[in-house]
């Protein structure tokens, strides 16, 4: 397949971690461009932080770009998919559209068909890791036909790996691995709230020091940061789900998962910006007990 000359890059959308992914990009030598007709006032914000050239609308991105970048919350990724396919018939030259998004594999390919039926290429991406700011490091799984063009994107905190040819294997891994992490967090944060609510949090605090250590501070390592990105992580559970169920396995587990992080979502801290909840500097323990306020106690049956 003929491989397009990448230099300039479209990103959306440039939140929290488009932002990240967009300045490393930039210090690689492209230049990057964004849309911003219709977006909030933190994006615009985000976007004129890192610089990034704004092409007004879809149309412009599609126009003005070799590659697009789809970094979103998971619920409105198919939704951009769509008005890009709408866009790009009629385009001399299609952009390579990559998802980077959390999405099951058969959702990837059932976006891999409307975009190569739209005359544009696709191919399947996904983002593992912190926003590459600071200390942060991501990697970044590429699958699809010609997935080694995404080779130059690699960066000290970009580590770029292309795991095959066939679309859905880059978010296989995705949904595999967030499966443990987007899991884990909610099953420890329900039970760390349920200890609280029991009465009982400082005699398990002590329990798990002893016996779980590790798993102790690693949770309350990752609750400061959570809450802001609990929205993000109802629509991509909900599709780790629907990977599971697709290979035969129950989808339950990751079902309450959903609903969990939907509870989340709708606390004081949830509806925080990244920004507003790094600068709010909780503890672990502080958001356990900002949950624990906020979280709705469902009716006993």
């Amino acid at each position: 397949m003929t491989q397009t000359k990448i230099r300039r890059i479209g990103v959306m959308s440039p939140g929290d971690m488009g932002q990240a992914v967009a300045l490393r990009l930039k210090e690689l030598g492209f230049e990057v461009c964004t849309a911003l007709a219709g977006r909030s006032e933190r994006t615009r914000r985000l976007a004129a932080e890192a610089g990034l050239a704004d092409c007004g609308d879809l149309r412009g991105l599609l126009q003005t770009c070799d590659l697009v970048l789809s970094i979103l919350d998971p619920g409105a990724a198919m939704g951009l998919a769509q008005a890009a396919a709408a866009i790009m018939p009629s385009l001399e030259a299609p952009p390579l559209f990559a998802d980077c998004n959390a999405l099951a594999p058969r959702t990837k390919s059932a976006m891999q068909a409307l975009l190569e039926a739209a005359g544009a290429r696709f191919m399947d991406c996904a983002i593992i890791g912190p926003p590459p700011r600071g200390a942060g490091r991501i990697r970044f799984y590429v699958s699809g036909p010609g997935a080694d063009a995404l080779r130059m994107l690699q960066h000290d905190a970009i580590t770029v790996r292309v795991v095959s040819e066939r679309v859905g294997d880059a978010a296989a891994v995705k949904m595999c691995y967030g499966g443990v992490t987007k899991g884990a967090v909610a099953l420890l944060t329900e039970l760390l709230v349920a200890a609280q609510r029991l009465g009982v949090e400082e005699v398990l605090d002590e329990e798990l020091r002893g016996s779980q250590a590790m798993l102790r501070e690693w949770i309350l390592k990752s609750l400061p940061t959570m809450p802001p990105k609990a929205y993000r992580w109802v629509p991509e559970t909900e599709e780790i789900a629907a990977t599971f169920a697709a290979v035969g396995l129950t989808p339950l587990m990751m079902q309450g998962a959903a609903e969990t992080y939907t509870a989340i979502a709708a606390t004081a801290p949830g509806m925080e910006s990244p920004e507003e909840g790094r600068a709010a500097a909780r503890t672990g323990a502080a958001v356990v007990a900002a949950l624990d306020a906020g979280m709705p106690r469902f009716a006993k049956k």
